[in-house]
Parts: structure tokens; sequence; C-alpha cells
């Protein structure tokens, strides 16, 4: 090297430490509660909350898996409702009233009750109503839309239905606790809101 030749410069050392997997994984959660909050379920992308968290999409898919999964963590669901649905799917029509509430219900009775409360009553506290409309419509009923969408058309209005059912007794069983309401057993219940459910979902609307 003679004298008029120049050394290259040093890189910049950047200030601070690159974000860990903690600090990712909460990224991709705040930008997911915003996305799914203002958007709803359906509207939302992956590839969307990706760019609003400065991340590449297989970051979200390596951490959360799909898209389904991400909203149940980023409404703090302490299980997988794709799980607890199963077998509302495979069975028969005529009893979908019955299996989903017991499905529902069951979820809401077991030991998971206090953080689904939590995560429940944090949705209604703030602006979460978009949330709790996509997990009823986009989540829980999603696949029970189709198959109860006669005459044709009806399937969204059956599903609002039943949602607004769900939900009002979760709230006044749960959140409310209103009595006797709130201590029926679950097979004293059962008989008393299933009909209901199975009416709005297979039963003739006079729309």
């Amino acid at each position: 090297m003679n004298d008029n030749d120049t050394a290259p410069a040093p890189a910049p050392i950047r200030s601070g430490r690159r974000p860990g997997k903690s600090e990712t994984r909460a990224q991709i959660l705040d930008s997911a509660r915003r996305a799914f909050s203002q958007n709803g379920f359906r509207r939302t992308t992956v590839r969307s909350i990706a760019a609003a968290a400065d991340v590449d999409p297989a970051m979200i898919h390596h951490h959360f898996g799909s898209k389904e999964q991400l909203f149940t963590a980023a409404i703090a669901l302490p299980i997988d409702p794709v799980q607890v649905l199963g077998p509302v799917h495979a069975s028969p029509t005529e009893n979908l009233g019955e299996n989903l509430l017991r499905a529902v219900i069951g979820l809401w009775e077991s030991e998971h009750q206090p953080a689904i409360l939590a995560a429940f009553r944090s949705a209604v506290s703030g602006d979460g109503s978009q949330l709790i409309q996509s997990f009823l419509l986009d989540v829980v009923l999603r696949d029970t839309i189709p198959r109860v969408d006669t005459p044709p058309g009806t399937g969204l209005i059956r599903a609002e239905l039943v949602a607004s059912q769900m939900a009002g007794l979760l709230v006044t069983r749960y959140v409310l606790g209103l009595e006797p309401l709130a201590s029926l057993s679950v097979d004293a219940l059962v008989p008393l809101v299933a009909p209901n459910l199975q009416r709005y979902l297979t039963g003739e609307l006079p729309i």
C-alpha cells in the first residue's frame, strides 16, 4: 500500500443490541393485537402484521405457526380453540347446537377459566369488540357457517344469532355471575340453551 492509498473505513458500530427471541415475539404480538382490533381476523394478513412489526413473515410462522394460532396468542387464550372445536365440526348438523355449547362451556369450566376470563375482560374493557367478533365468527363459528347456509345466504345471520346467545350467556354466567344461572351444572344448563342454538342454526328463520 502506498502513501496515497487509504484504508477502508471501519463499519459503524450499532448502539444497543439486536432484539432477542422474547422481544421479537412481543413485538409481533403487539402488532397483531392492533391489527386484529382494527381490521378483524379475516382482513388481517400475516404479511401486514410482519410489516408492522418490522420482521420477516417467516418469523411469525416460526414463533406462532398459523394465523389462527397467532390470533389465539394475541387475545391471550390459554388453549388452541381449534383443538376444542374439533369434535364439534365432526358432529352431525342436527347436534351442532348442543355440541357447540358443551365445547365452549366445557372450556370455561376447565382449569383454564381464570386465564380465559382475564382475556375476555381485557377484550371487553378496551377497544376489543372487533377481537370478540372475530373470535366468535372467524374462529369458533367459521366452519359452521357453510354447513347451516340453508336457504343460501342465511349462514352468517344464523352464526351471528348463535354468537349473540353465547356471548350473552358467557357474560351473565361468568362475568356478572347472575344467580341461579351461574351455579347451574353444565348438564342442567345445556338442555335450557342448546335447543335455542339449534333453532338458530337449522330452524326456519322468518326473514
